[in-house]
């Protein structure tokens, strides 16, 4: 897999909890993109049938995104304080909290699963698989990409064997992606000249991007290609909740959290997000866990003010818009980008 030798440079990150779908993945990798499947919070079943599901909508490359288990235990006696300062909202929302507990979120069976398919791009969230893994991976064909949030990171996954990197930057929605939750906050042009600096390694920039231009100005900077998470979040392909998508053109700002799932995320600025966030702990995926009941009840009710509406610093730009046409329009737009800044630049 050569990234650089996308018809478009446009990577569709994978957004675990709904939003990315089997359509999705399809729309953009068909269109010239690359498209991503979350592997993320998905039985491995689930995941097999989303392979073949893309894989019987087109031809073209598409990936598989895995989280990596933590290896850090929580702090159990913050877990509970957290649960009963939660026990009013499940009350009121008629639930009961759910029981955290250790997960691997079946890291194993999705390692067996992504190397027996021969995805082609895999890539890795939340933490560094070991060299085996990585050599693993790529052994079934593979192209492995590792996501990084500082040029320490980085390093550390070009020495373990990535192929490829993506750099998400402190503007990106969703989870901060790095290997451990407390990693820095490094805006992403920065890390992406520090992570260029640091590792010959190709490098995707994400977050805060949404637009053309946005594409064009991590291209200009030396990404091979630009992840784009939020931007998807509105079309039709895409399995967005009804109240997250009517609440992108609604919310005000976004903030950082682990109010959710006690790992640092960024979303819309809700209540649940304002009352919580300052008491959450860092405890993955125990916190997710114990809130899990909660937002899957104000789904069902319609609810924004309880749900998990991550989205990054440029969600104003999103549009309503097929995927597909969303693809050659950001690349459109990229190019159009590029040329306007090259005649800008000397004469002579």
């Amino acid at each position: 897999m050569d990234l650089a030798a996308l018809p478009y440079p446009i990577i569709q990150a994978p957004m675990a909890g709904g939003p990315s779908t089997a359509a999705l993945t399809a729309a953009v990798s068909g269109a010239g993109g690359l498209g991503c499947l979350a592997g993320g919070y998905r039985a491995t079943p689930d995941v097999e049938a989303d392979i073949a599901a893309v894989r019987a909508r087109t031809d073209a490359p598409f990936g598989v995104n895995l989280f990596v288990p933590s290896p850090e235990p929580p702090d159990l006696t913050a877990v509970e304080t957290y649960a009963a300062r939660l026990r009013g909202e499940a009350e009121r929302s008629g639930v009961e909290l759910g029981v955290p507990a250790d997960d691997d979120d079946e890291w194993g069976e999705k390692l067996d699963l992504v190397v027996a398919e021969r995805v082609p791009v895999v890539s890795f969230t939340f933490g560094l698989p070991s060299p085996e893994v990585i050599e693993r991976v790529r052994g079934g064909g593979s192209y492995v990409l590792v996501t990084v949030t500082t040029p320490d990171e980085a390093e550390a996954a070009h020495e373990a064997g990535a192929d490829a990197l993506v750099a998400q930057g402190i503007e990106a929605g969703g989870h901060r992606g790095g290997f451990t939750d407390d990693a820095g906050d490094f805006g992403l042009l920065t890390l992406l000249r520090l992570t260029l600096r640091r590792t010959p390694l190709p490098v995707v920039a994400a977050g805060g991007i949404a637009d053309g231009a946005g594409v064009a100005a991590v291209l200009a900077a030396g990404a091979v290609a630009a992840q784009l998470g939020t931007a998807f979040l509105r079309t039709p392909e895409a399995g967005t909740n009804p109240a997250h998508r009517e609440a992108l053109g609604t919310y005000d700002r976004t903030a950082v959290t682990r109010a959710f799932t006690g790992r640092r995320a960024r979303g819309l600025a809700n209540r649940f997000l304002r009352d919580h966030t300052d008491e959450a702990p860092m405890a993955y995926p125990q916190v997710h866990q114990l809130t899990a009941p909660l937002r899957a009840a104000a789904r069902k009710a319609g609810d924004p003010e309880m749900i998990n509406l991550w989205a990054g610093q440029a969600y104003p730009l999103t549009e309503e818009v097929p995927a597909a046409e969303l693809v050659h329009r950001l690349g459109t737009e990229a190019r159009e980008a590029l040329d306007r800044a090259a005649r800008r630049g000397p004469t002579h």
